[in-house]
């Protein structure tokens, strides 16, 4: 069903069909899979992602707070060591349950297509409305609290029905991944990386970049937190590595051309956050690359 009469400039809103809530993951087709499987030379894996209890506190955003561990119980207790002769004499099992209390962005994490939209006048009726990606609604399709709700998430029932991580989950985001080694070209004090930065690494480097690859760009932040061990400096963390410059319209141009189906960053939030000042005369999105 389509939702909207009007798409925002430079969006890809029904490309891919009225209903996509892929964006442009589909442009990782079977035949860019296999272009990542061919870059394969030594089979080495590695893991790209944080311990779920890293950076640890919540310096780096005060609403995300550390996972809460504990083990799952009933009335014959923590089921952690739990010696199974307790349910039956004859049993010498020793079991662990465990469960986790977790804040979806507190550590290493995908940014759905639920988390940042805009306020946009699909329909043309000179209304601007909370949407999402391919004109889903807020408050319909992407359902938050109520207006009565406690700030500790009880007491109410927030659900994407539409663009949720599961959607992801089921595309299996597999195909060919691209480096820009940012951290070798500008070391890692704090900055925003402009349109004419990138350039610079990625003829510097040689790095090609083709519709459908996965960009990752390393800054050396991610080195930097974990050698903070879970005690971030305030200080050090708001101002180190580099940062897109989401307020260059274009490095923004940039990312639409390139068609590149992700966007994967060792930093905190890929652009700056907060961004640079926008523009004083006219609304304008807080965070330009997420929206």
């Amino acid at each position: 069903m389509k939702r909207w009469k009007h798409r925002p400039e430079g969006s890809t809103w029904g490309d891919w069909g009225d209903d996509d809530q892929l964006g442009r993951l589909n442009l990782i087709t079977p035949k860019k899979v296999l272009e990542g499987v061919a870059e394969v030379k030594e089979g080495i894996s590695f893991c790209l992602s944080l311990p779920l209890d890293f950076p640890g506190g919540n310096v780096l955003n005060p609403r995300r707070l550390p996972p809460v561990l504990s083990p799952t119980g009933d009335e014959n207790g923590w089921r952690f060591n739990f010696l199974t002769r307790q349910l039956n004499p004859l049993f010498q099992d020793v079991a662990s349950d465990d469960r986790v209390i977790l804040t979806l962005q507190y550590s290493t994490q995908w940014d759905t297509l639920a988390h940042v939209g805009g306020m946009f006048d699909a329909d043309g009726d000179g209304v601007p409305e909370p949407l999402y990606y391919n004109g889903f609604k807020a408050g319909s399709d992407v359902v938050g609290p109520q207006p009565d709700a406690g700030r500790d998430g009880c007491g109410h029932l927030s659900y994407a029905h539409k663009l949720g991580v599961e959607n992801m989950a089921a595309k299996a985001i597999q195909g060919r991944g691209v480096l820009v080694d940012l951290e070798k070209h500008y070391g890692r004090d704090h900055k925003y990386v402009s349109y004419d930065d990138l350039k610079r690494v990625l003829d510097a480097d040689k790095v090609l970049v083709e519709p459908g690859d996965m960009l990752l760009l390393y800054t050396g932040f991610t080195d930097e937190i974990m050698k903070m061990n879970k005690q971030v400096d305030p200080a050090r963390a708001h101002a180190m590595c580099c940062v897109l410059d989401g307020r260059d319209q274009r490095l923004l141009q940039w990312i639409t051309d390139s068609q590149i189906s992700a966007l994967i960053a060792d930093n905190y939030g890929v652009e700056a956050v907060p961004a640079k000042e926008g523009p004083a005369d006219a609304e304008h999105p807080s965070l330009p690359i997420h929206n």
